[in-house]
This record gives C-alpha cells, structure tokens and sequence, in this order.
C-alpha cells in the first residue's frame, strides 16, 4: 500500500548521480502484499456460508497485520515510521495541486497523498474487523453488520483510488512504484538508502502468518454433511484419507 515520504528528493549539480537504493524495507513489502491477499480474499468470500471460516481467518489476519504495521511505523526503517510521511492538510494540498498541474514533488518514501490513504486503510481494517467479529458474535445487534458492509465498501473505495494514484504518480515520475514495492528499491542518492532490509522481521512474519492459517485449518469442520461448503469437504477428505 504505498506511493511514495516527508523526504523530498533534491537534485543537485554537485550531488553524486542517483542510482537504485533500498527504500522500502522487507517487513514493509511483505506487509503490504500480505494485506493485499487477505483483503482479496476475504472480500470474494464475505457473501459465502461455505467460505466463512477463511473469511473469518483473512479478517483476523489483517488485523494482526495492521498491528505490526503500527508497531514497525514507530520502530522501523526511515522510511516506513509515521513521523517520516503523515503530513497535515496542507502538504496534502500542495502535494495534489503539484500533481494536478502534472509536475508532481517527489518524494523517495510515501508522499502526502498516499500517506493519508494508508492511515485510512490502517484505520478501516481494525472498523472492518471489529464490527465483522462483533456482528459474528451477535454483540449488539444486527446494525453492525451494516456497519462492516458500509466500512468495507468504503474500503474498498479508497483502494480504488489509492491504485489510480499509484499509477498516475508512477506516469508522472516515469517511476514503477509497484515494482519498488516488490523488490523495495528506487533512484535516489546512496546516503538516501535504508542500512538494512530486515529479512530476519520479514520472514517471522511470514512464518507467524503462514502458522495463524495452518492452525485455522486445523480447526476447520472435519465431517462434510448435506450442503458442506469447500473447506469442510477438503478436511473431511484429509480425514478419511489419515484412517486409510
């Protein structure tokens, strides 16, 4: 989930030639594929009885997901700490009005419109999951339930716009920002560059994720009855082939 940070780039005639430098850090990286995952795949199974339970397991992963993402934002690399791209309204402003008369700021990290659409995003996720588990667990009404297709449909809107504006700024700055997001590096000066990818994070995270939905599986209906859905015929296949 990205564009690109409160650090404009800054040519200059007596500056080393820019070069591709670590920006995005691997724990960022995984983060927002993983994000993009699960938010995929719980919304293709949000209207499905037969799906439920990986609907259930995406939603709970995304949360988990978001509160590494605000952890690592106030401990993480340069570039993905808050204090490094949450910018006010009135760098918002600048940065869109720079954009609409096509000669956008660049920024090596998130810029200021990007950045509001990940705090919107971080905060959506944890109204999406918490009203989704309040509703499943019939806390308060049917209302919430409301409020969690209100909430993912609003979602779902500002990741709409957020990928317009990753490809528009990717046009404007003759940038691939989903290709920096993949292998983490962009043209800016060697002193500008992350000191480390942090795949030791990166990879724990992974393994905690990969875990959360191993378990998840485990604990899946055994038994496929009359109108099972998908996940209850693939464990009740696993168990009679482990009486074989």
């Amino acid at each position: 989930m990205n564009t690109m940070s409160a650090f404009p780039a800054k040519p200059n005639a007596n500056e080393p030639a820019t070069r591709k430098i670590l920006v995005w850090d691997a724990p960022v990286r995984i983060f927002h594929w993983l994000m993009v995952i699960s938010f995929v795949g719980a919304y293709l199974t949000s209207e499905s009885e037969s799906w439920k339970l990986v609907h259930i397991t995406l939603g709970y992963t995304m949360a988990g997901l978001v509160g590494f993402r605000m952890i690592w934002g106030l401990l993480g690399t340069r570039y993905a700490r808050f204090s490094a791209f949450v910018r006010g309204p009135k760098a918002v402003t600048q940065y869109v009005g720079t954009m609409l008369r096509g000669k956008p700021e660049h920024h090596l990290g998130h810029n200021p419109a990007g950045a509001v659409a990940i705090v919107l995003l971080l905060v959506l996720t944890l109204v999406v999951v918490a009203t989704g588990w309040a509703s499943y667990n019939e806390l308060a009404g049917g209302w919430l339930g409301d409020v969690h297709e209100v909430a993912s449909g609003f979602m779902l809107g500002v990741i709409g716009l957020h990928v317009v504006g990753v490809v528009v700024a990717s046009w404007l700055h003759k940038e691939n920002l989903v290709g920096a997001m993949i292998h983490g590096r962009k043209p800016g000066l060697p002193q500008e560059a992350v000191g480390s990818a942090w795949r030791t994070v990166s990879a724990l995270m992974l393994v905690t994720v990969l875990g959360f939905w191993w378990l998840q599986w485990q604990s899946a209906p055994s038994i496929a009855g009359p109108g099972a859905g998908p996940v209850a015929l693939a464990k009740a296949g696993d168990h009679d082939r482990d009486n074989d």
